[in-house]
């Protein structure tokens, strides 16, 4: 079982009966999601900001334009962190200290660098638009050579991660389970909906296999 080694960035100290650095378990929390909180610093003032992103293998994927400030910073720094979080259920309990929330949380730390190289960064932008709907990438026309060129395309090596999942019930005080009060879970959920056809030909055409195979998965 491969883990990440903890050290003082990323080891969990509150709540540390929740933690896992099991790369399988936090893989799978970043499989799940397709938005992450990137943090960063700009001007000495911390800044967070939500980003697509894709995986391949240890490498967090992302891409935006030349000049998009945060991309810029974080090659110039050449480290980031990046959150990814679930949430799964409220979790109403019999007195306000004891609620919660049932959710899967990871954390990564890594070293960042530009993709340049024509061939990688094909395969980058693969990994983002198959991350986001498999199938897509090969259901739309190919990136003309002005926009390959105006995209900045980078890559994060996570070296170091953790991640944080609560998937129990309530916690309340013995003395409360007699009380008249509702308590329990309120499971939470995001669902795809019903494909809805954009203006013009796609209002005549059959909808792509690939976009109802991720519909139905997703309902």
């Amino acid at each position: 079982m491969k883990t990440y080694e903890q050290s003082k960035i990323n080891r969990i100290k509150r709540g540390a009966n929740r933690a896992t650095y099991n790369v399988e378990k936090i893989n799978t929390i970043l499989d799940a999601g397709f938005i992450g909180y990137v943090g960063y610093v700009f001007d000495g003032k911390a800044i967070t900001i939500p980003m697509a992103y894709g995986r391949m293998n240890n490498k967090i994927i992302l891409h935006g334009s030349n000049a998009n400030r945060m991309l810029t910073t974080l090659l110039k720094e050449g480290t980031m962190s990046m959150t990814v979080m679930h949430l799964d259920a409220l979790v109403l309990a019999r007195s306000g200290f004891h609620h919660s929330v049932n959710y899967r949380s990871a954390t990564l730390f890594g070293s960042v660098k530009k993709i340049e190289e024509k061939e990688a960064k094909n395969a980058a932008l693969f990994c983002f638009m198959e991350h986001m709907m498999k199938g897509r990438w090969d259901g739309i026309r190919e990136m003309n050579q002005q926009e390959f060129d105006r995209t900045l395309t980078l890559e994060m090596t996570i070296e170091t991660a953790s991640a944080k999942i609560r998937d129990v019930g309530v916690g309340d005080e013995p003395e409360d389970y007699n009380l008249d009060v509702w308590a329990g879970l309120v499971p939470i959920k995001q669902v795809a909906e019903y494909p809805i056809p954009d203006e013009g030909k796609p209002r005549q055409m059959e909808i792509p296999k690939h976009v109802l195979d991720y519909y139905e998965a997703n309902k």
